[in-house]
């Protein structure tokens, strides 16, 4: 996969960059295969992996401090709060790599000695995303000094700790013919690639059903190019994220119906008789996996199930209960959108026998 960051042994954010291509595809294989193995599905049809080539994430989340008047901005070391101040990075889009120097900059100009910030960073269709956290309030020579970088460094939006401080355009992104505003600090795939394989799979597992509901529904994801050929029910405990994607499917012309409902699916997950108006349910919950929803959909009637995870063990977990509910599984298919990590995505149909 090409030569090795300068980081890499020291910061956290890689931590396989040195296998070779063949080992680390096997690795990555291997802990679907193993978590899926200790849930009794030792017989699971497993898939290659979907391969997600470097220098495309377009999300992170950068740690900062200043030190004797240096700013440091990266990741945390390994096993460290120490950030690695970052000089190259060969996972993040070149354009989220380069703005690095910038807000260093930047943040040079903001910081106290001793300061700390978080920002979390989304490259979206119309410009940098930038959401602050620190312990500040706001003054008008902050929001002065960030107002005159903002065009040079392509930022759409700068917010700390919620409060908007600068917008220059409306940050978007596209899913499949909807255009949607995010709200500040929303939640995105890290890669439009992963995401294009995941959508196009949750397509395929769903395609004829004409009522789907879409569960931990976030921005819209999956709920927007669904809602091109099915009527849709998003599900989803963020307001702002739930507004955003409403909001989007209104101002969208050739959509079938598209209702949202805000609600906590760990708390209170959509029983066996509101599940009993679809044809098909997506689920893609955060790690923790969707445990409740699962053990309503084991005692529903739905037809199919489309389950999008980041964490290997909880999805296994879930597939046990719908598969003891009546549900078989499909072929999983990895999708690597965590290049280098041990994290890995995956996706899987389920339908009822």
């Amino acid at each position: 996969m090409g030569t090795f960051c300068r980081h890499f042994g020291i910061c956290g954010g890689c931590a396989h960059q040195d296998l070779a291509p063949p080992a680390y595809r096997s690795l990555k294989r291997d802990m679907v295969v193993r978590a899926l193995a200790r849930q009794g599905f030792a017989d699971a049809i497993v898939e290659e992996i979907v391969e997600v080539a470097p220098a495309t994430r377009r999300r992170a989340v950068f740690k900062v401090e200043k030190h004797d008047g240096a700013v440091g901005i990266g990741f945390h070391a390994a096993r460290s709060h120490a950030i690695v101040d970052m000089r190259e990075c060969h996972v993040l889009t070149p354009a989220l790599t380069a703005l690095v120097a910038g807000l260093r900059e930047l943040m040079a100009a903001l910081l106290r000695e001793g300061e700390g910030a978080e920002l979390r960073v989304s490259e979206t269709d119309s410009g940098f995303d930038i959401a602050i956290r620190w312990k500040r309030t706001d003054n008008p020579a902050t929001n002065a000094l960030i107002a005159r970088r903002a065009g040079p460094l392509k930022l759409a939006r700068v917010t700390a700790n919620g409060r908007t401080l600068v917008e220059l355009a409306a940050p978007t992104i596209r899913f499949g013919k909807t255009v949607v505003k995010l709200p500040p600090d929303a939640f995105l795939q890290p890669t439009r690639q992963g995401e294009a394989a995941l959508q196009a799979r949750v397509l395929a597992a769903t395609k004829g059903a004409k009522r789907i509901a879409d569960l931990f529904a976030g921005l819209g994801t999956f709920a927007l190019p669904l809602a091109e050929f099915a009527r849709v029910h998003a599900v989803e405990r963020d307001g702002a994220m739930l507004d955003a994607l409403a909001a989007a499917a209104r101002t969208t012309q050739g959509l079938k119906p598209v209702t949202t409902e805000k609600r906590d699916l760990f708390k209170e997950p959509l029983i066996a008789a509101e599940l009993e108006r679809f044809d098909a349910v997506v689920l893609d919950p955060p790690r923790a996996g969707a445990l409740a929803q699962a053990r309503a959909l084991a005692q529903s009637t739905v037809g199919r199930v489309a389950y999008v995870s980041c964490d290997p063990a909880s999805f296994a977990r879930d597939a046990r209960i719908l598969a003891d509910g009546g549900y078989r599984m499909g072929p999983v298919v990895p999708v690597d959108q965590f290049l280098w990590s041990s994290h890995i995505e995956l996706m899987a149909a389920f339908a009822r026998k």
